[in-house]
Parts: structure tokens; sequence; C-alpha cells
């Protein structure tokens, strides 16, 4: 058996043991399946913390302020005179939306692996039980890591940080390449998951909670080449209430020939999440079991290193906590015209703020 035959395997055998489980335990089984998943979620990023290492973000000498050196504590950071500590508490995913449809496949080591068109970092907050949502332009110019077609690494550059994904075999391999890529544009951000889907997933997922009503932010035409299908046409202003096929459309669709078209349908793609969010979490509060028929659902569509058990544990935590459009977060910068394709150039200082913002504490040190 190949190796996606086997990943497919232990995703059915891990999904039918928990869909077992509940039938026959019940909430106790839940609870169970939750705290296991919380224990292995603290293990993947245990005492990592991330980088804030530039030249406003250092701390004062010693010999400048004695006091200060002497309570400091690893991973701290100062800036703009005011010291912050990375909130250890914080869980962030990384959630990647491929450019392809169907089923996931395995393919051969090269570039065949399938852009990531949509990235969003969520950023789960127990302190303050909520959580923010973090969208990544997927033309964001950062570190790109090139390998030949063995899986060797070759060189890095400068590209655009979709393509990252495109690397190594369209699963596993894939995922890691760009959770790394991810990683070192937030300066080493501890990530403890990561799920990424194929786009028509979003068929299953809409019409899995009975559709997306919002008010469409431009004209979108169809993103389904099936003419027969019907293709719906959205227009700007219109409130619709979003079958899977037009949900499908409204998130993928872009006129590659309009100047910063990517960048307009980052902002279709956070209004839409965040709408299902919201819809999802309320249908979760109804009935629990959503969670794993949502799992089930995109089985084969997806690749995740977040388990049943931590879906479950992360589920109940987020049915709880408090979320609303304001809570999303763009990445602040430029988009230019490059030589073949757009390019997006992030501005540095405001994702060092947004990093404290969001990952960071103020911490005051005691009085003299």
């Amino acid at each position: 058996m190949g190796t996606a035959g086997k990943r497919k395997v232990k995703k059915w055998v891990v999904v039918c043991g928990c869909l077992f489980a509940v039938a026959g335990i019940g909430i106790a089984a839940f609870a169970a399946v939750g705290a296991s998943g919380k224990r292995s979620l603290r293990d993947k990023a245990a005492d990592e913390v991330p980088q804030l290492v530039k030249e406003e973000g250092v701390r004062a000498l010693p010999a400048e302020e004695e006091q200060e050196e002497a309570e400091w504590e690893p991973g701290w950071v100062k800036y703009e005179g005011k010291v912050y500590a990375y909130n250890e508490d914080i869980m962030t995913f990384l959630f990647m939306g491929i450019d392809k449809d169907n089923e996931v496949r395995e393919v051969a080591e090269g570039t065949d692996g399938g852009q990531a068109d949509a990235l969003f970092l969520l950023v789960l907050n127990p302190k303050t039980e909520t959580f923010q949502i973090i969208s990544v332009n997927r033309n964001t110019m950062t570190d790109i890591r090139l390998y030949d077609s063995s899986g060797e690494y070759l060189s890095t550059v400068q590209a655009q940080i979709a393509v990252q994904h495109g690397f190594g075999n369209g699963v596993e391999e894939s995922c890691e390449y760009q959770v790394d890529a991810v990683r070192r544009l937030f300066y080493n951000l501890p990530i403890h998951g990561y799920c990424a889907v194929n786009m028509d997933a979003v068929i299953t997922l809409t019409d899995l909670v009975g559709g997306i009503e919002l008010t469409s932010l431009e004209d979108v035409t169809s993103a389904i080449q099936d003419e027969t299908l019907g293709a719906p046409v959205v227009k700007e202003g219109e409130t619709v209430l979003l079958d899977g096929r037009m949900a499908y459309s409204y998130v993928r669709y872009r006129d590659i020939d309009e100047e910063g078209s990517a960048n307009k349908r980052l902002l279709r793609q956070q209004q839409f999440l965040g709408e299902w969010i919201n819809k999802t979490k309320g249908a979760v509060k109804k009935d629990f079991s959503l969670v794993l028929d949502l799992y089930h659902a995109v089985t084969e569509q997806m690749v995740t290193d977040i388990s049943v058990d931590e879906v479950v544990y992360l589920a109940g935590l987020a049915a709880d906590y408090k979320f609303s459009m304001d809570q999303f977060y763009s990445l602040q910068g430029e988009t230019v015209q490059g030589e073949e394709f757009e390019e997006f150039y992030v501005d540095e200082d405001a994702l060092y703020r947004l990093m404290l913002d969001i990952f960071y504490e103020p911490r005051e040190l005691a009085a003299r």
C-alpha cells in the first residue's frame, strides 16, 4: 500500500473510532477525547517563542538599566520603551486553501503540489476567551525554499508565499514547507497545527451548515468550469444565501487581468470565513456532533496534522469564544506589479506591532 493509501486508512480508522465512541458513550466520550487533544496540542510547541529581534525590539543594555537586566526573562522584548512577554497560552493554527479540486493526491517531488491561494492564521487566546484571524496575502513576498525532484534543498529565493506549497509531494511535505514559510515570515512564530483543504471542499462545508448569507463585495462570475451546473452570478451589493457552488465561486474567482485582484479576493475570503465561523459556532452549540460531521465530510479533500481528539478540544473552546469581524487582521503593505506577477511587500513595522498586539502581553517591571 502506498503512502496516500495508508494516510486514507489512518484517517478513516481515527474518524470511525471517534464516531463509534460518541455514539456509544455520548458526552463522556467527547470530554475524554477533548482532554487528550488538549495534552497533545500543548506538547506541540512547548517552550517555543517567536524571535522578535530587530533594532527597535532589543532591550536596554545592562549597564544602562541594571534593574531591568535583573528581572529580564527569556522571550521578553522591549519596544518603544515598553516591555512585552509572549503569551504562552496562545495556540496558533495555519489554514490553507489549495488551488486544486477533488480528492487530495500525492504527487511526484517537484512543483506540482498546488499553490496556497488562501492562507489564514487562527489564533486562540484562552486568557481572553477570544480568537483572532490573520489573513495573509497569497502574493506576499518572502523567503521561499526551492527543492529538486528528489526533495533535496537547492536554494532560497524571494517569491510569493503561496508557491511554497507547490514544492514537495502535494500532501504532508508540501504543508510542512508552507508552515515553515509562514513561521519565518512571522518571526518564527510557534504554530500548533495546520489544515489544508482543496478549494472545492468549500462546497461541502457550506452545504453542511445550510448555506452562508452575506452581502457580496463585488460582482463574481462562476469559478466552476462545468457550464451544465447552471453557474450562478453574484452581484455587488446583493444580499444572497450562498449554497456550496455559489460559495466556491465567491471565494475562488478573481480576474487576473485586474490590478489588485488578489487583494479583493482575499477580502471576500475573509468575509465568507467570518460568516461561516459564526454560523458554524451556533450550529455546534446545538449539536456538537456536527464537528465530526464536518471533519468526516472533507477527509478526502484535506491534509492536516490536527487529530480528531484535538479537533474536538478546539471546537469545544471555539464554540464559546467570542468572535466578530473586527477580530480579522490583514497584513499591511504594498502591492506592485512584478516582471510577471503581482508582488505584495509587507510593512515590517506594522507586522512587528501586530505581533506584539496579538501574541504578546505588556509586562510591568517592579518599582525601584
